[in-house]
């Protein structure tokens, strides 16, 4: 198994990337391809004293893909960006996935048209596995389509309940579409037009959720258009990690709050776990014919090496594979 890494995607490269690929081949066994200007990386390797195990560096000499770059960069100007290389690499077959913390509309736009879309799918989507009160759920589209038509909506339905099957292990895992509220005649046309395409779906379709019912683990399979979705998660990150600041403060106010955090410092940490987006890494492109993961941009090396995990998940579990056959039998 060998995962090709983007070693100057996000804030943190290449360090906290070539750290947090050195973690994934500790815990995961797997060979890593580094790609990006290999002067810089073997730099970077020297000056921390980081000794590489089972990696190889790939040289990419194009300019680096910023974040305020255009989507499209990845196929022109900067095709030869450690990106660029990453995905060319990719479809090549020199390595098995291809792992990013770089800009995510290069991210899509590389995975649609260079790595390509499985057959049958008409849009891949960007899908982010998100803690609840008592397990994880999955939330897709998180950003890839901003528009969607509602034939997007039913298979991201499908995608994402491939995904918690085989993926995370969850049979007949519940799929239910974000709207205003849960009755069957609210939301847009389109919202209106998948839930009736939805509730005759081959998976277990349970009608409409409200945003405020996601937390509480009320559905397995969260389906949202791009814009709502990245919505979503944007503010359910934000939400956790301003609770998690304000419990903080609450036990650092005077000398007995501070003692009394020890008798619930084993429960705060269990708590700061569960909801750690750090533990899942990143998103995940469905619907294209190549594991495609989407680290976080601001990925530290264990958020990087849990991204691998994604990746290593994928191939181990042969998702691909079975998102074809399923596609395949929608066809018919």
């Amino acid at each position: 198994m060998k995962i090709i890494v983007d070693a100057f995607g996000g804030d943190n490269a290449p360090l906290e990337i070539i750290k947090g690929s050195q973690m994934a081949v500790d815990e995961f066994g797997t060979d890593i391809l580094l790609v990006g200007d290999e002067s810089k990386i073997s730099k970077c390797i020297k000056d921390n004293n980081i000794k590489l195990k089972k990696t190889e560096i790939v040289n990419a000499s194009g300019e680096d893909i910023l974040m305020t770059d255009s989507a499209k960069s990845v196929l022109k100007e900067k095709s030869d960006s450690s990106m660029g290389t990453g995905f060319r690499l990719l479809n090549e077959g020199a390595g098995d996935a291809f792992v990013s913390a770089g800009n995510t509309g290069a991210i899509t736009v590389g995975a649609t048209l260079i790595t390509k879309r499985i057959k049958g799918v008409k849009r891949p989507c960007i899908a982010s596995v998100m803690p609840s009160v008592n397990k994880p759920f999955l939330l897709l589209d998180c950003g890839a389509n901003t528009e969607c038509r509602s034939d997007f909506l039913y298979q991201f339905g499908l995608l994402g309940s491939l995904y918690m099957q085989h993926i995370l292990g969850f049979q007949n895992p519940r799929v239910a579409l974000v709207n205003n509220g849960t009755e069957e005649t609210k939301g847009t046309p389109v919202v209106k037009e998948a839930y009736a395409l939805m509730k005759n779906a081959d998976y277990n379709f349970i009608g409409n959720i409200e945003a405020r019912q996601i937390p509480f683990g009320d559905a397995d399979v969260v389906v949202a258009d791009g814009f709502s979705g990245n919505l979503v998660l944007k503010m359910y990150e934000g939400v956790a990690k301003a609770l998690m600041n304000e419990v903080k403060s609450v036990f650092k106010k005077n000398i007995f709050t501070m003692l009394s955090a020890v008798g619930v410092l084993g429960g705060i940490n269990d708590m700061k776990k569960q909801f750690d987006y750090k533990e899942y890494g990143g998103a995940v492109l469905l619907g294209v014919k190549k594991p495609v993961i989407k680290a976080h941009g601001s990925a530290d090396a264990r958020t990087f090496k849990n991204a691998i995990k994604q990746a290593v998940w994928f191939l181990e579990n042969d998702l691909i594979n079975e998102i074809e056959k399923a596609f395949d039998v929608n066809e018919q």
